[in-house]
């Protein structure tokens, strides 16, 4: 898993309780806290330097660089969840595969994922398409050549 630092605090602030047992949930939501406390953490981040939270590590070198290598370390994917990081790793050309969750609401407010833009279009082929009970489409595309 790959975030950015505001993502991983608001992830921080919440799973280590949760697995520890210290706030009420459902037993599905706990037993993914704790796999979640078993998984190595990647946090980009150019003004935080302590990421206490278990199996967390800091990129520190080169974004281009120290991304690379861990797609190179982990060949079955890294799962990114950061809006501001996804799109700057998009405009170095790290991203592969888009994974998106649409869900039945409009906002009207708020952070949109590329609202700084990209330099180029980014062609997708789709992969998969998946209803959920929700009324949200998880989608699965990969970039094209």
């Amino acid at each position: 898993m790959l975030w950015g630092r505001v993502t991983y605090e608001m992830m921080e602030c919440y799973w280590p309780a949760v697995a520890r047992g210290e706030v009420d949930a459902p037993p599905a939501i706990r037993e993914w806290a704790v796999k979640l406390e078993a998984k190595p953490k990647y946090v980009v981040s150019s003004t935080r330097k302590d990421f206490p939270w278990s199996n967390s590590h800091h990129i520190v070198d080169d974004l281009r660089a120290g991304v690379q290598r861990l797609k190179d370390a982990t060949p079955a994917g890294v799962l990114l969840g950061s809006g501001k990081l996804a799109t700057e790793l998009d405009r170095l050309d790290l991203i592969d595969e888009y994974k998106l969750l649409v869900h039945p609401r409009i906002a009207g407010h708020g952070p949109t994922l590329y609202q700084g833009g990209l330099p180029s279009t980014r062609r997708l082929a789709l992969v998969s398409a998946t209803p959920l009970w929700n009324g949200a489409v998880a989608m699965h595309y990969r970039r094209e050549a």
